[in-house]
């Protein structure tokens, strides 16, 4: 597309939405009709007053200083003989947004919006017409859409729909990279969905609550007196009764609409999305009727391939939380979250969520669009890959652990889960170039050197301060400088290049060694004595052989029934622990941490209503008050990316060759579980798996597409049908006896009845002191009940020991 870009010549103020049109004329009998647009903004066109199509967000956020998308569309329907016109609104979106968060704000890539098309005329005789973007189009500033930002919001103005005042554009003389033809889904509406329930707050706000937290806008349908002023205001969450935008920062997340006064008019935004849940809606004209408010649900238009259940409701939930959250993150790049003053695609989230998105998705364009980008952005920055994709806020060159490695990891995961080659010899220089990077800032194998957002948002760190996590930052980029280099040393081997695979294979063993050297001891602990540490050494293959493996995986176990099966991780750890125990033979420790309720857990937020995946395990506190740091997203999926477990290890579909080419199915049949599935569209078709429990007898069902086979248990088969009976005896082990006050903890945690019998008596008389016992205390044999509850009412406690001795009587009793 070679169109010139044209723009307002004298905007009244920076960022101004704008109108563009112009007149041409068209002959009959045309066979063909292609218009190609782009903006360095975000544009709509239409042709004779209709879209030219049902695209939204257009052309889509890459590193504009490298790589600009065009759309190309087929308008022949939407011509005319004789006179068309070419209308053409544009926003500044993206482009000129005020990027920026916390105390690093101020950026944006330009002030203000510019626009190209191009529309090719194919006319019988094989000639063809271009009318394209020039001087000779006009421009006006007086249309309905007087405000639009991604942070802010719009205002449109209904009264101001028929424009009088138009001017010749400006021609922008100064040079661009040239764009090129857009190979990612687009963004569309998804789906609508009704107003659940209209509140009124403490205030007399009204507030209608649409049951999801979700991406998008809101839709509304209204008749009332010309001028007549409606806002909308958006949240996640409510607090104490009212809007809870504090953790929206600086985003204001409003649209306004001024009524023209004309009759029932339908309005939405066109340049603008918001993440909420709940809308406060002022200026209403009249009683608000629900059936004339709809939200609608925007996001990249990506395949769904896979599919999950169990017979828990509380992990199906979680599940339906991960979906969502991909869904409102995946909007023309993957974000961290879709509300607040940030919405940017931080690299870190994606490099652990990418085998989930895989599954739920076909997600191959989508990341690879958006992997250019990275390589763009990498290139201009010496092979340093910033932490977020695309970057306007910063040209800093410092490289970080885990956020900089998804130039490795996302492509390597898209070609396990895709088994599509191409990824790789299309990232191979940017890969190779990461690599490079971290040997560049090691010394002797280990990574120590410059600033690390380690394990990010471990639960230990408080809430002011995030960045302060219980594992030290130089093992934790040291293990993924071993991940990276390893992965580019197969890469190098499967792409043919001998010298670069021997290189790299070098490379990694050198960091492996050093890796054990320094932060491995004679007793094979780890000198981060913590879950995330454990958890990645084992996932890595860091280990230093089969007995140091099993010895780190006993000892990630019993870290977690001390912490009493809450999670202790953050974002580079948690998606890693479930795989770290089933690996080393704790599978049941596993589900018993995936299963748990009180915070900080999986299924905590569940519990307390949440409808998408948190930034902090406790985003919402139990009394309904936000958490008080910064940083509290409740649209998030990195935390989600144990559903990537789920599929693989307790419905039991795993990739077992690139591609699903073989499919390793080995469910954990955990006795919390009665029955679980998954199903998968892979290249071959649709493989799937169930399994359902009947007592100690348990039902395995597997579906091999043609052209897959599969490893079941150990056991190969082709493709087809295939069901098996499977002995799988239930949990047996003796428990051991209760005895009142004086049982110790280690015991009571890994006696779920007890302990919620405990629980429950707490709750009765002192939900904060419940809260406290379930979430501060260390359970180990060393401390008892006594220990532990000593500061409560003496009636308290008695009744704690009358309770646990009456679930022991009755134990003994039945035995």
């Amino acid at each position: 597309m070679h169109a010139s870009f044209v723009s307002h010549p004298a905007p009244a103020g920076r960022a101004r939405p704008v109108l563009f049109r112009k007149e041409f004329t068209a002959e009959a009998g045309l066979t063909g009709a292609r218009l190609r647009a782009t903006a360095r903004g975000l544009y709509q066109v239409f042709l004779n007053g209709r879209p030219v199509d049902d695209h939204l967000f257009k052309p889509g956020w890459t590193a504009y200083q490298d790589r600009l998308l065009f759309q190309e569309t087929d308008v022949l329907a939407l011509l005319r003989p004789g006179r068309n016109t070419i209308t053409v609104s544009l926003a500044g979106g993206w482009y000129t947004e005020d990027f920026g968060h916390l105390d690093n704000l101020g950026h944006s890539y330009g002030d203000q919006p510019q626009f190209a098309l191009e529309l090719v005329l194919d006319d019988t005789d094989g000639s063809t017409r271009v009318i394209a973007t020039d001087e000779s189009w006009e421009t006006t500033e007086d249309g309905p859409l007087t405000a639009s930002g991604i942070y802010d919001g719009e205002t449109y103005d209904a009264r101001r729909e028929q424009p009088t005042t138009w001017i010749p554009v400006r021609r922008e003389r100064n040079p661009f990279p040239a764009a090129s033809g857009a190979e990612v889904p687009p963004v569309r509406v998804i789906e609508a969905r009704a107003v659940e329930q209209i509140l009124t707050s403490p205030s007399g706000a009204t507030i209608v609550d649409f049951g999801q937290n979700l991406v998008g806008f809101v839709r509304l349908t209204v008749d009332g007196p010309a001028g007549q002023r409606i806002r909308i205001r958006h949240a996640e969450v409510l607090e104490n009764g009212e809007l809870g935008t504090r953790p929206l920062r600086r985003a204001k997340a409003t649209d306004t609409y001024l009524l023209a006064g004309d009759g029932p008019r339908t309005l939405q935004p066109s340049f603008t999305f918001h993440g909420f849940r709940y809308a406060q809606i002022d200026g209403w004209p009249g009683e608000l009727d629900p059936a004339a408010i709809t939200a609608v649900v925007v996001h990249s238009d990506m395949r769904p391939t896979g599919t999950f259940a169990t017979s828990n409701a509380l992990v199906n939930r979680l599940h339906e939380n991960v979906r969502w959250s991909m869904r409102g993150n995946f909007l023309a790049l993957p974000t961290d979250c879709p509300q607040r003053d940030e919405r940017l695609g931080w690299t870190g989230d994606i490099q652990v969520f990418a085998p989930t998105a895989a599954f739920l998705y076909d997600c191959r364009a989508f990341l690879a669009s958006w992997l250019r980008d990275l390589t763009a952005e990498q290139q201009r920055r010496g092979g340093t890959v910033p932490t977020v994709v695309p970057d306007p806020i910063s040209d800093v060159t410092t490289p970080v652990a885990g956020w900089g490695d998804a130039a490795t990891i996302v492509p390597w995961t898209l070609y396990q889960r895709y088994g599509d080659l191409q990824i790789l010899r299309d990232q191979y220089a940017s890969m190779t170039a990461w690599a490079d990077v971290i040997a560049d800032h090691s010394t002797g194998g280990l990574w120590k050197n410059g600033f690390q957002f380690g394990d990010w948002l471990d639960p230990a760190a408080p809430p002011d301060d995030p960045g302060r996590p219980m594992t030290a930052t130089d093992l934790v980029a040291t293990a993924y400088a071993y991940r990276s280099t390893h992965i580019v040393a197969d890469t190098a081997q499967l792409l043919g290049k001998e010298a670069d695979h021997a290189k790299y294979t070098y490379r990694a063993n050198q960091i492996r060694t050093a890796y054990r050297a320094e932060f491995v001891t004679g007793a094979y602990r780890l000198v981060s004595d913590t879950v995330t540490a454990y958890a990645m050494t084992i996932a890595f293959g860091l280990a230093p052989g089969d007995q140091a493996r099993q010895a780190m995986g006993d000892r990630l176990a019993t870290l977690v029934r001390r912490s009493g099966y809450h999670i202790s991780a953050g974002f580079l750890g948690t998606p890693l622990i479930c795989d770290a125990l089933t690996d080393t033979g704790h599978a049941e420790i596993a589900g018993r941490l995936l299963l748990h309720t009180e915070q900080p857990s999986w299924l905590y937020p569940v519990t307390v209503g949440a409808t998408t995946i948190w930034e902090r395990w406790d985003s919402l506190l139990r009394d309904g008050t936000i958490n008080p740091g910064e940083m509290t997203s409740f649209n998030h999926y990195a935390l989600g990316a144990v559903a990537d477990w789920l599929h693989r290890r307790i419905a039991g579909l795993a990739p077992g060759e690139p591609g699903y080419h073989v499919i390793d199915v080995d469910p954990l049949f955990l006795p919390e579980f009665d029955w679980a599935q998954a199903s998968l569209d892979t290249r071959y078709g649709t493989a799937s798996v169930r399994w359902d429990r009947a007592g100690e007898t348990v039902q395995l069902a597997v579906n091999v597409p043609p052209g897959s086979t599969a490893r079941v248990r150990g056991q190969e088969v082709g493709s087809g049908r295939h069901e098996w009976a499977i002995h799988a005896p239930l949990r047996t082990a003796e428990r051991p006896a209760l005895d009142g006050l004086q049982t110790p903890l280690d015991v009571l945690i890994d006696d779920p009845e007890a302990y919620e019998t405990v629980l429950g008596v707490l709750e009765a008389h002192d939900p904060a002191a419940a809260d406290a016992f379930a979430s501060s205390n260390a359970w180990v044999r060393e401390r008892d009940l006594t220990s532990v509850l000593f500061l409560l009412a003496e009636q308290v406690r008695a009744e704690v020991e009358t309770a646990v001795n009456q679930l022991q009587e009755a134990r003994d009793q039945q035995a």
